[in-house]
């Protein structure tokens, strides 16, 4: 008996050895995979951030100190691991106007303000609010990102003065470009052991300074040399105008980074097929834009190509994005001249893959077979993003129209089925929802004048929605009341009850078959 105890006892511990040495190596494989994501990520945020802050009128330093900081907050304290944050166009849009007329103490000001904003959103759990935002507006957004992603680096073909390289520098750049797109193409199908991305920026890298070749750089671009974010109260006056011209660009900057962010939280839970938290994501992108703001930045919010880049990378966890942030900060203050010298082909490259990965391909399959409702909110969508640069308008007007769209389906499905029994009372069994959209059509069911005398209006088959449809049943059963004909209302929730006005009388109230809803008004 003892002989077997032991032998059981050492088969559980090479068991349990084999176990521990299975995670271990889970282990090491994973955070080298991290960290490998988080260097080429930080490589490719460089270029971004400088042309962000340009953009916005600022100094490259705003953005990438926004970069770092906004992308180092949110990795450890946001709700979606894996999603890199940083300063984004989408901010730079909206900012620039008060960058031009006013300077950047008011950006820095601005950006706190909506750090405020956004914080409170996630506080009172806003991101919620994401549910109505329906499949083909996502669809319409990152297809419109991704055309974006990809016009914004047709700029590398061009010269300083805006005209398109020719002649030998247009093939240098298109060849290094095209090699980039190869690398990170075909290297995944040899090894996954190290990022492609980052083993096509380096190769590129090795290939323009072995030998020699006069190409466009990050340098040429502008300087990222720079020290750690200096901290400083905005230096406005903190009167009511003041909060009176920023607020309106704060609550947009919220708006549109909150968008942004749990659109690609969304988009990143689908690919992951795991599940973020919007509302942790929005407290995390506050406190990174508060911070931001009294750290010398433009502010910022999730960036979708760079996010994309780290989940194809493997990435998963938050080490990868604080990585990224941690490592910027590394070429900024130490590497800036080794980093300057990078080739914009390769960044160029690396971001034409990001547009082709980012792009929803599967879409354009979908014409067919998608109601036309649908296909035209996903074509406005992309139209309003690509064109006007405005990814929160572009939500917003597509979720609109497929509102109105629903609204529009939903009112033409009401029905009524009617039928008279042996007792001589007529019934109408209501079907589909009444709500504003449908009372019309709803109204016009009834024939008052040529009905009996006793009437019932069934509504197990529909749902009373708002204000609108508890106004028309009022006046429904006045309509048969002032013509001397008594109706009865069947099947309402108490709620119904409770608002109609002449309850008491027209109601047939049954608890056990009575369903339980709310109606949508103002108070209840």
């Amino acid at each position: 008996m003892n002989k077997y105890a032991r032998l059981y006892r050492q088969k559980s511990k090479q068991e349990y050895k084999k176990v521990i040495n299975l995670f271990s190596k889970s282990s090491e494989k994973s955070a080298k995979t991290e960290i490998l994501s988080g260097l080429t990520v930080a490589l490719a945020l460089i270029p971004e951030a400088v042309a962000f802050a340009l953009i916005a009128g600022l100094s490259p330093l705003t953005g990438l100190y926004a970069a770092f900081v906004v992308g180092l907050i949110t990795s450890i304290f946001g709700g979606r691991p894996g999603m890199i944050s940083g300063a984004t166009g989408a901010v730079a849009v909206v900012i620039v106007a008060l960058a031009i007329s006013h300077g950047p103490e008011y950006i820095f000001a601005t950006v706190v303000l909506a750090g405020i904003i956004q914080v409170l959103a996630g506080v009172f759990k806003l991101g919620k609010l994401m549910r109505l935002v329906p499949h083909p507006v996502i669809f319409g957004f990152v297809n419109g990102l991704a055309v974006i992603i990809f016009m914004s680096q047709l700029d590398q073909f061009k010269d300083a003065s805006g005209s398109w390289l020719t002649g030998q520098s247009m093939y240098i750049i298109l060849g290094l470009v095209l090699l980039t797109m190869l690398i990170i193409w075909g290297l995944p199908k040899l090894t996954k052991v190290i990022p492609a991305s980052l083993v096509a920026i380096l190769a590129v890298f090795g290939i323009v300074v072995g030998f020699g070749i006069d190409t466009k750089t990050v340098g040429d671009i502008a300087s990222i040399q720079g020290g750690f974010p200096p901290f400083h109260i905005p230096s406005v006056p903190f009167t009511f105008e003041t909060f009176a011209l920023i607020f309106p660009y704060a609550a947009i900057m919220a708006g549109v980074g909150l968008i942004e962010s749990l659109l690609t939280l969304n988009i990143i839970d689908e690919i992951t097929e795991t599940r973020g938290r919007g509302n942790k994501e929005a407290v995390a992108q506050g406190a990174a834009n508060i911070f931001s703001g009294f750290f010398s930045g433009m502010g910022g919010c999730a960036m979708l190509g760079q996010s994309l880049i780290n989940i194809s990378n493997g990435a998963r966890a938050r080490l990868s994005g604080i990585v990224a942030a941690v490592a910027l900060l590394a070429f900024v203050m130490f590497g800036a001249g080794l980093i300057e010298q990078l080739p914009m082909a390769a960044l160029t490259g690396l971001m034409i893959m990001v547009a082709i990965g980012t792009f929803e391909w599967a879409s354009l399959k979908t014409f067919n077979k998608m109601p036309k409702s649908d296909i035209f909110v996903m074509v406005v969508v992309t139209l309003v993003t690509v064109f006007l640069h405005n990814l929160a308008l572009a939500v917003i007007v597509g979720v609109i129209i497929a509102a109105l769209v629903f609204a529009w389906d939903n009112a033409k499905r009401i029905r009524a089925r009617k039928s008279i029994d042996e007792q001589g009372i007529k019934h109408y069994e209501i079907y589909g929802p009444l709500f504003f959209g449908s009372v019309t059509m709803f109204n016009e069911k009834f024939d008052i004048l040529n009905d009996p005398q006793e009437v019932i209006i069934d509504f197990k088959e529909s749902r009373v929605v708002d204000m609108s449809a508890i106004e028309a049943l009022n006046k429904i059963t006045e309509r048969y009341l002032k013509v001397g004909k008594k109706v009865h209302l069947r099947h309402l929730s108490p709620d119904c009850i409770t608002l109609l006005q002449n309850a008491d009388e027209i109601i047939d109230v049954n608890i056990i078959e009575d369903p339980n809803y709310k109606v949508a008004v103002d108070k209840v």
